[in-house]
């Protein structure tokens, strides 16, 4: 498993066991029952995301723009989220970025879209030439020097390994969580997307 915070071991987790119990928060309640909507289409490519069980508000996490400005979680309410942690010495983390940018590209706008937030402790530069050089154009970038960001989802069972990605309605609720690396661009990753931010237009 990848830990992050001051040093981090480069490993790697694929599963997640089960998630840490926290306290339920009344005003998610329409997330889980928009988790157990999408349910079924947590298959294929994207069958390992986990449908949220109870109501959980994420922590407001605080993190960094290309432009230095602090943003927080609270910034994309009423809008869905695929809250997203990577660093470039994370090897899965690397192999789905094209993915992620593909999927801002395809699905971001005004109701969606992608926060990819970089946790690389040291060289700040690294992980924007990787995109650079990448030409991963549609992510915006947003980073986390001190890693923060992983230590309060891990502290609510949200992050155990890397990568870790959160699927968040507009009120900052979890709708499904996924640990390790997915296929963003599949028909699979898609649909389900499309799902949670517009169930009624799915048929839902």
């Amino acid at each position: 498993m990848i830990v992050a915070g001051g040093v981090v071991a480069l490993a790697a987790v694929y599963g997640m066991g089960a998630f840490t119990r926290n306290a339920p928060d009344a005003a998610c309640t329409a997330a889980v029952e928009l988790a157990r909507r999408v349910a079924p289409l947590a298959r294929g490519e994207v069958a390992a995301f986990v449908p949220a069980e109870q109501a959980l508000r994420l922590p407001n996490v605080a993190f960094r723009d290309t432009d230095g400005t602090e943003r927080h979680l609270a910034d994309w309410r009423g809008r869905t989220v695929l809250l997203n942690l990577w660093a470039t010495w994370c090897v899965p983390c690397r192999k789905e970025m094209p993915a992620l940018d593909a999927l801002e590209q395809r699905l971001g706008g005004p109701r969606f879209e992608v926060v990819a937030i970089n946790i690389d402790t040291r060289d700040s530069e690294k992980p924007k030439n990787f995109l650079k050089d990448a030409n991963l154009t549609r992510l915006g970038y947003f980073n986390d020097k001190n890693a923060k960001v992983f230590q309060d989802l891990k502290a609510i069972g949200r992050a155990l390994g890397m990568p870790t990605s959160v699927l968040v309605d507009g009120r900052g609720c979890e709708i499904a969580t996924i640990a390790g690396p997915a296929e963003w661009d599949s028909e699979d990753a898609v649909k389900l997307i499309k799902a949670a931010v517009n169930p009624a237009a799915a048929g839902i």
